[in-house]
């Protein structure tokens, strides 16, 4: 006979789990004392939301499920914010609750929440686990469906009475699945749209962001020589440093980008999610839409597409390219000069001497010390805009930002999860100083794990993306602004090291500095948004809309 939370911890082996995020409480002890005498490493974090943030970007990193833990009640409710971070963000995730005893209670109803009808519209998967001869197949499935196309997030809820049984059930062996291949009939329409086009143009979003996705693309664009661009969250599956690289869909219209997608007259939509951003590229009547997904596409008003290429990503993107050939009649001088021009209008904003930075400019100097593998985690704020419009990636999941959720709080855990998958790689966390102080104790998480993380803390005393959209609207300034600590005592109180920049240059060897020492850093950056209304909202499109 196995005791129940044994067989689960055995079941999560099974799996392939070998770190676990999370704050035990009463009700999970049985679990915590399985997992103490198993392989699996059980990382203590300062907040239930931060381990939460932290599993999902292991997930997101890894392709495996990420899984944290928490008990019943407040706990629980931490996790709904990463439930919902995971979920839409196509994230793989399992959330291990604990619960009060499900066939005694001396209790009443303290701290019981029905957490798995909260997590219902929040997961693929929730259920309660009301005997341990369930628990191979609950975990097993819970394990699947996280991965499973389109990825997300699944909650399992163990009762303490549960967790003590004794079973004589087992594990359940390792199973092998094969994904779906899209129909030949398909391919063969969207490789007829592609070649009889006269502007193709490639579009890159979250769901290509899969390695094997990702080797398959670049060889369709190296044998094609087709341009793209890319959502906000499929920055760096192919190169952005090319020439056949349009910008980023960072902004929703005016943009430099936005030229060349009208222009198009067929666009290839490779795994792209509405969740993440609206398909403003539809214009009915004006091309032809290639949808190629591993599901089909929900129509609507805003995404209708004509061709729907239904299967594995890599494999459609494979037999689409053997399929073709570059056509003479291709013309994509257009798309060139819309190229030049952002490359030129990049370079000018990276060049800004302003101190307070400007967020172009902190782009650019944080580039220019990082190598193509290393990792930049953004929490969210007006900074995000410009980190996806000037960043140039040239490797999948270095630069990793949420345009999902876009929760504030996850910069940091996020980075902290990055740095435990790729310990060889330098990883900087870039926060507003709103969201850095949603998150901000597990900078204590990470000295004791001996991260190595550099955490760029941005400060402009207000809640700074509210604040520029409430000016834009035309709205007086009010309730955006706030106070904040010595961000250098701060660190150090936590035995991080804290420092603050004074200028460009002075921020520059700062970082240097920090990326070349092991530990966590964390750098106080003054930046100043003044001129982003502007630039945004007027300069880009008058220069934008200027290309011929």
């Amino acid at each position: 006979m196995t005791k129940a939370s044994d067989l689960f911890v055995q079941a999560l082996e099974a799996e392939g789990v070998d770190h676990v995020f999370g704050i035990p409480g009463e009700e999970t002890l049985a679990l915590l004392e399985s997992l103490r005498t198993s392989g699996i490493r059980l990382v203590l974090t300062r907040h239930e939301q931060a381990a939460g943030f932290m599993a999902a970007t292991w997930g997101r990193l890894t392709g495996t499920t990420g899984v944290c833990l928490a008990t019943l009640g407040p706990g629980a409710t931490n996790l709904v914010t990463a439930a919902a971070y995971a979920q839409l963000g196509a994230m793989p995730m399992l959330m291990i609750t604990g619960q009060k005893p499900i066939r005694s209670g001396k209790q009443g109803h303290f701290q019981i929440v029905d957490v798995v009808d909260m997590m219902r519209p929040l997961t693929k998967y929730t259920r309660q686990l009301v005997s341990a001869g369930g628990i191979p197949a609950q975990v097993r499935e819970a394990v699947r469906r996280s991965q499973e196309e389109r990825p997300g997030a699944t909650h399992l809820e163990l009762p303490q009475d549960v967790a003590g049984e004794d079973t004589d059930a087992i594990v359940l062996p390792p199973v092998y699945s094969r994904r779906p291949v899209a129909e030949h009939k398909a391919l063969d329409a969207a490789a007829d749209a592609i070649r009889n086009a006269r502007h193709p143009l490639l579009m890159i979003g979250a769901g290509a962001n899969r390695k094997t996705t990702a080797k398959m693309l670049h060889a369709f664009v190296e044998k094609l020589g087709i341009p793209f661009f890319s959502t906000q969250m499929g920055k760096g599956v192919l190169d952005e440093t090319g020439p056949l690289w349009l910008g980023t869909a960072a902004l929703s219209d005016g943009d430099f980008v936005h030229r060349a997608i009208d222009l198009a007259d067929c666009i290839v939509n490779v795994g792209h999610d509405v969740i993440e951003k609206p398909p403003f590229w539809m214009k009915r009547g004006r091309r032809t839409v290639i949808h190629v997904n591993y599901s089909p596409a929900v129509a609507d008003e805003v995404y209708f597409p004509q061709i729907e290429v239904v299967g594995d990503i890599a494999n459609s993107v494979w037999q689409l390219a053997e399929r073709l050939e570059p056509q003479p009649h291709w013309d994509f001088a257009f798309f060139d000069r819309v190229r030049d021009a952002l490359c030129a209008d990049i370079g000018e904003l990276a060049g800004d001497d302003r101190f307070p930075m400007s967020a172009p400019r902190l782009v650019s100097e944080l580039g220019l010390l990082l190598n193509p593998g290393d990792i930049t985690c953004l929490d969210n704020g007006l900074f995000k805009l410009w980190f996806a419009r000037h960043a140039r990636c040239r490797l999948p999941n270095t630069l990793l930002l949420d345009n999902a959720l876009a929760s504030m709080g996850a910069g940091l855990p996020s980075a902290m999860a990055a740095a435990m998958v790729h310990p060889d790689r330098k990883v900087v966390a870039v926060c507003g100083d709103g969201g850095f102080m949603m998150n901000s104790q597990e900078l204590e998480t990470a000295i004791r794990l001996r991260l190595d993380i550099v955490v760029l803390v941005l400060r402009d005393d207000a809640y700074g993306m509210i604040k520029w959209k409430q000016a834009h609207e035309g709205y007086e300034s009010f309730g955006m602004d706030y106070g904040n600590p010595d961000f250098v005592r701060y660190a150090q109180s936590y035995g991080a090291r804290g420092h603050r920049a004074g200028s460009i240059e002075g921020f520059s060897a700062l970082l240097r500095e920090a990326l070349a020492t092991p530990g966590v850093d964390l750098i106080e950056v003054p930046v100043d948004y003044g001129r982003d209304d502007g630039l945004l909202n007027r300069r880009i499109p008058e220069q934008a809309a200027a290309v011929r």
